[in-house]
């Protein structure tokens, strides 16, 4: 899924493989973060029909929260 976008813009690279971090904080609270795909999009002016290569990450983090009940 990578290779078209980096063909499309080279500079993607940098953000790939997509990554996720999660953290709990001193309070116990569950942290999840991740740059969003219209955020890359912007940052790398990635035609909008190569979203969708990236768009997962986002149903991966909420179904990921959803499970764990938080």
């Amino acid at each position: 899924m990578g290779t078209p976008l980096m063909l499309a813009s080279p500079s993607v690279a940098i953000d790939l493989p997509l990554k996720v971090l999660v953290w709990e904080d001193a309070d116990s609270i569950v942290w999840v973060a991740y740059n969003s795909p219209t955020y890359l999009q912007a940052r790398h002016s990635l035609p909008d029909q190569l979203l969708r290569n990236i768009a997962g990450i986002e149903t991966i983090c909420v179904e990921a929260v959803s499970e764990t009940g938080s």
